[in-house]
């Protein structure tokens, strides 16, 4: 018989579902690729944005300033690799954790990636760039 699994409950909670997200996504043959030709480098310092990023959502506790849409704007994705992505984001929050929090951790994901998704898709099919 599976144990219940706790909600997410602190900023280790929020590590723990960030740095194995990602650690998917870089060895992702869709994703990979996209992810890892942006980042380069700079791996721990998306990261820590990200954990500042959950923290403020999940936990209100409020550590993150700035506007997550910008550094995504131009990337070259599509419905599929938005879909793509939430599907391993979910798996990641369901292998972890169950409850209020991870269900809201999945909500927030996929309202941002069809927000990120419908905003992309606007300013390349009209040959528009975003003011960054």
């Amino acid at each position: 018989m599976e144990s219940k699994k706790r909600d997410i409950e602190n900023i280790e909670d929020i590590k723990l579902i960030v740095n194995n997200f990602y650690d998917r996504i870089r060895e992702d043959e869709l994703l990979g690729p996209i992810f890892n030709g942006v980042i380069q480098d700079r791996w721990p310092e998306h990261l820590e944005k990200m954990y500042r990023f959950w923290q403020t959502v999940l936990l209100e506790q409020h550590t993150y300033y700035g506007s997550p849409f910008p550094p995504h704007a131009k990337l070259p994705v599509s419905k599929e690799h938005f879909d793509h992505w939430i599907g391993l984001f979910s798996e990641t929050v369901d292998h972890y954790f169950q409850g209020e929090k991870a269900d809201r951790a999945k909500w927030q994901g996929s309202r941002m990636a069809e927000m990120f998704q419908h905003k992309i898709d606007y300013y390349q099919s009209n040959n528009l760039k975003p003011l960054i």
